[in-house]
C-alpha cells in the first residue's frame, strides 16, 4: 500500500480528494463572484467619503415673458379748465407727435405765471399758479448755475424758455426737487416762505400774476399742489417741462409747434449732485 492511500474499503476521503474538492470550491466561488459582481460593486465600494454622484436638478420653465405695454391712448384733454391759444399750442404739437414719449409734461405760462401738468396720454393732471424768477427774460446767463446766491444780480434771475428733460433730485439743502435746467440751477420745487419780507405764500394767492416774480429763477409750486400732482408724476424718472416765452415769440423757442420741424433746444442732463439752486 502506497502512503497516502486510502484502505481497500475505507470511505473517508484521501488528501488528493480534499485538494481537488478546494480547487474546484475555489473555482465556483470565483465564477459567482464575476456574476455577481456588477449586481453587488455598488454596495461594496460606496463609502460616505466617495457618495454618489447627486441626481441632476430638472430644468425649470422659464419665466413668462412681460406682457408688452398697450400702447398709450393720446388725446389732450383740458377738461373744464380753458388754457390761453399758446398754451393749447404746445400741447396740443407734444400730443400729436408725442414729443414727450412716454412720459408725464408739464408746460409753465411765464406771461400767466401758471403751471400745467398731464399725464403721458395729454390729460390734464392739475394746474397752479407758481412763482418764477424776479428779471424777465428767456435766456439764463452763462455761469449761473456756478454762483452763489448773493453773487446773482436782479436782472440775472431769470426763468429760462424752451424745452427740458427733467429729472428728480436734491438740491444743496437735501430738498425734493424737479430739476429742470440743471445747468444753470433751475427746479421746480415746493415754494420756501423762510423770508418774510419777500410774501412768497401771499403773491401765489392773488389772482394777478403781476407779483409773482421773486425767485432766483426757480418756478416755485405751492406745497399741496408739488405733494399732490408735481412730484407724484415727476418725482419718480424722467419728464418733460415746457416753459414758454416770455420775451420772444413762441415759434422761436417751438417752431414745430407752428408746424415747424422739432427742435429740442435746451435738454438737461440727469444730476449726479446737488448744485448751487436759486429758490
Amino acid at each position: 500500500m502506497r502512503f497516502g492511500d486510502p484502505p481497500d474499503g475505507d470511505a473517508t476521503p484521501g488528501w488528493r480528494d480534499v485538494l481537488i474538492g478546494l480547487r474546484n470550491g475555489v473555482l465556483i466561488a470565483a465564477v459567482a463572484l464575476a456574476v455577481l459582481y456588477p449586481f453587488l460593486s455598488h454596495r461594496l465600494w460606496r463609502s460616505p467619503a466617495h457618495p454618489p454622484a447627486a441626481r441632476p436638478v430638472a430644468a425649470q420653465p422659464a419665466p413668462a415673458a412681460v406682457a408688452a405695454q398697450p400702447p398709450i391712448e393720446r388725446q389732450l384733454d383740458f377738461g373744464h379748465v380753458r388754457p390761453p391759444s399758446d398754451v393749447n399750442r404746445v400741447a396740443a404739437w407734444a400730443v400729436r407727435e408725442a414729443d414727450n414719449g412716454d412720459r408725464p409734461f408739464a408746460i409753465v405760462d411765464k406771461r400767466r405765471a401758471q403751471v400745467y401738468v398731464f399725464s403721458p396720454g395729454g390729460k390734464l393732471l392739475g394746474t397752479s399758479p407758481v412763482l418764477l424768477g424776479y428779471a424777465a427774460g428767456d435766456l439764463s446767463v452763462a455761469g449761473i448755475g456756478q454762483k452763489a446766491i448773493e453773487d446773482i444780480r436782479p436782472q440775472e434771475r431769470t426763468t429760462p424758455a424752451g424745452r427740458f428733460e427733467s429729472a428728480p433730485g436734491r438740491n444743496s439743502l437735501g430738498h425734493d426737487v424737479v430739476w429742470v435746467d440743471y445747468e444753470a440751477a433751475v427746479s421746480m420745487h415746493r415754494v420756501r416762505a423762510t423770508n418774510p419780507k419777500e410774501r412768497r405764500l401771499e403773491r401765489l394767492a392773488t389772482p394777478t400774476p403781476a407779483d409773482n416774480r421773486i425767485s432766483w429763477g426757480c418756478i416755485n409750486v405751492p406745497v399741496p399742489f408739488f405733494d399732490r400732482v408735481v412730484w407724484p408724476n415727476f418725482g419718480h424718472g424722467r419728464a418733460i417741462v415746457y416753459v414758454l416765452p416770455e420775451q420772444h415769440t413762441l415759434t422761436a423757442f417751438f417752431p414745430a409747434a407752428a408746424g415747424g420741424q422739432p427742435q429740442v433746444l435746451a435738454q438737461a442732463s440727469l444730476p449726479r449732485k446737488s448744485n448751487t439752486a436759486k429758490p
